[in-house]
């Protein structure tokens, strides 16, 4: 009999049969909330109609002109809409299907623009599975285990963790600073050095979100050594943050924005973005690929980006999420174990630790396992994965946001008594 791969885990027990909103549905009609949104993908729920009759619509003309062999309708409106959202002079975009597909194009076109190898990335970052991205990678040893030697030319760097250190904000970020600064003295001479890259909010590393001050000291850094900054919104861009792109809670404009997951509310489309000049300077047939940009994809896409428009989902994910993290704080107060709870918009992580303050996966587990049971479905991320988080769809309303609080708070004290 022929079966999936045994090294595929699914994170919850449920045979998903349909999707409406922020709801999936079992093959026995069981409704479940569903706050991973297909790890941040559907942003505007499950089956959104707008999209299901755009992706329809398209299907029925036409589902694929490889685009470096035609061109297609729905590509050139799909980058006249990006332009209306993109930062600022991040006109130019290249197109492929996954995050890890987009994280590798942003490192060539940054190596190739500069002339330069290395790339400075930061403790607990996820780039992605590839061997570019996963070299890139430092959420977790799982990702790079076995497969190296890994691609040469990168180096890390620390990533402000308040909670995990104990320091305050301020402090944080002039310690994460200085060793970045350091490591230009160290590792990384700035005139080898092509790129930092880096996410507005660590996703697998355990939901930890960059201080504004730390991407301004990026941002100032690469300014004054020539080195592109690329930000990495595959998980918090198009509204997830409660703004459009995570980076803009702290003022900066990045050189290559790369975008994924919530783009295309579930199809897989990818894209990086950077302005004209630095796009210019990418090698011919370096960019290519045979479904980036796909017809029924950018469809999706567009509609999404309606959706998002039309519906004021950027600021119902930061009415929201306040809301969710007001109720989450208060389930922590309950329960000690829980030592922090983080995040921006509707990207937020629960963090148990035991009395002693050490990482605590097995009572993370047990919430996990019963929030399912309660019929809320969550991931656990993190180093030891023991950060539970939380990603429901940008839909999702203010009742269904206190059901899920509700159907946490037994979870875990479910999890606590066991």
């Amino acid at each position: 009999m022929t079966e999936l791969s045994p090294a595929l885990k699914q994170a919850t027990p449920v045979l998903a049969a349909r999707g409406e909103g922020v709801y999936l549905f079992d093959e026995d009609d069981r409704r479940f909330l569903d706050f991973t949104a297909g790890i941040g993908v559907t942003s505007t729920g499950h089956c959104h109609p707008r999209v299901v009759e755009a992706a329809q619509q398209q299907v029925a003309t036409l589902i694929h002109g490889q685009y470096t062999t035609v061109m297609h309708r729905r590509l050139l409106e799909l980058t006249e809409r990006l332009g209306e959202v993109l930062p600022t002079g991040l006109d130019r975009l290249f197109y492929v299907n996954s995050g890890s597909e987009a994280v590798e194009a942003a490192v060539r076109l940054a190596r190739h623009a500069t002339g330069r190898q290395n790339v400075i990335a930061f403790s607990g970052g996820f780039h992605g599975r590839t061997m570019g991205a996963a070299a890139l990678t430092s959420s977790g040893t799982k990702v790079r285990a076995g497969i190296g030697p890994m691609m040469p030319g990168v180096a890390f760097a620390p990533f402000p963790e308040t909670y995990r250190h104990g320091t305050g904000e301020d402090e944080e970020v002039a310690r994460a600073l200085a060793e970045f600064d350091r490591l230009l003295v160290t590792e990384s001479a700035p005139k080898d050095t092509a790129a930092i890259i880096v996410e507005p909010v660590l996703g697998e590393g355990g939901y930890v979100p960059s201080p504004a001050s730390f991407l301004a000291g990026l941002r100032r850094r690469a300014d004054e050594h020539g080195i592109l900054l690329i930000v990495d919104e595959v998980q918090t861009g198009v509204g997830r943050t409660g703004r459009f792109w995570g980076h803009d809670h702290a003022g900066i404009t990045p050189d290559v924005l790369i975008t994924a997951k919530g783009l295309a509310s579930g199809f897989p489309l990818s894209a990086i973005a950077a302005g004209e000049e630095l796009m210019s300077r990418a090698w011919p047939g370096s960019q290519g690929g045979t479904y980036g940009g796909n017809a029924v994809a950018a469809a999706a896409a567009i509609a999404t980006l309606d959706v998002v428009r039309d519906e004021g989902l950027v600021h119902n994910a930061a009415e929201q999420g306040q809301r969710l993290a007001e109720g989450l704080r208060k389930v922590a107060a309950d329960h000690p174990v829980i030592g922090d709870v983080r995040g921006l918009g509707l990207m937020l992580g629960n963090e148990f630790t035991t009395a002693q303050g050490q990482p605590d996966a097995a009572t993370a587990a047990r919430a996990h396992a019963a929030a399912a049971e309660e019929g809320l479905l969550l991931l656990t991320c993190g180093p030891h994965g023991n950060v539970v988080r939380m990603i429901p769809p940008l839909v999702v309303t203010a009742e269904q946001v206190d059901d899920a609080v509700a159907r946490w708070q037994t979870a875990v004290a479910r999890a606590v008594a066991s």
